[in-house]
């Protein structure tokens, strides 16, 4: 089985660049109203370069970053060191070393993660990120259509099955932005999802 972050530890130092040329405040702007008062326990699963943990971080939030790809979490403790954030090596569909914290999170964010994971790979995951929430909680998805990147592994997610998957977990749909293109990556477009834990 092909990983689903396979092609990222290749290009990591350009997505170190790439992704931090986008601020926290403008990737998140739409669903930003939604957000936990701090202080609060943020999950960020797929974290990354760092930039969403260090944000939420700056906000007053403690946050527990996931990340799988070695190059990228460490190149993402050098970019944003802070005490509110603890980095582990963990991933989708199972996170095995999170769940076994016992954990509950205000909010489970999981930004460019969710196209990474295969139809049965997305129906093993969901219950386990809704499990992360706590009742009440929050937790926010993004969904990428348009070109593959070379090397990359991406499915096109539709945003009905991730609504219907969530539900069965407990998950009540509380925002839907349909799919917004991305002015400066012609052919692509994001759609964003959040629930609420009940």
């Amino acid at each position: 089985m092909r990983c689903s972050n396979q092609g990222y530890a290749e290009e990591a130092p350009g997505l170190l660049r790439q992704y931090e040329s986008f601020s926290f405040e403008d990737a998140h702007r739409a669903v930003s109203h939604l957000f936990p008062p701090p202080p609060a326990r943020v999950l960020d699963i797929g974290a990354g370069t760092g930039r969403d943990a260090a944000g939420f971080a700056a906000l007053g939030h403690r946050v527990v970053a996931v990340e799988p790809t070695a190059a990228l979490r460490e190149g993402a403790i050098a970019l944003h060191p802070s005490p509110r954030i603890e980095w582990l090596d963990d991933s989708l569909p199972d996170l095995d070393i999170v769940c076994a914290r016992g954990e509950i999170f205000d909010l489970v964010m999981l930004t460019a993660v969710w196209m990474h994971l295969d139809t049965r790979q997305r129906r093993r995951a969901m219950p386990r990120v809704a499990g992360l929430a706590r009742p009440g909680g929050t937790a926010m998805l993004s969904l990428r259509y348009g070109p593959v990147p070379v090397g990359r592994r991406m499915f096109a997610v539709p945003p009905e099955e991730t609504v219907e998957l969530a539900a069965e977990s407990g998950l009540r749909l509380v925002f839907n932005r349909p799919a917004k293109p991305v002015l400066d990556n012609p052919g692509v477009s994001w759609v964003r999802l959040a629930f609420a834990r009940e």
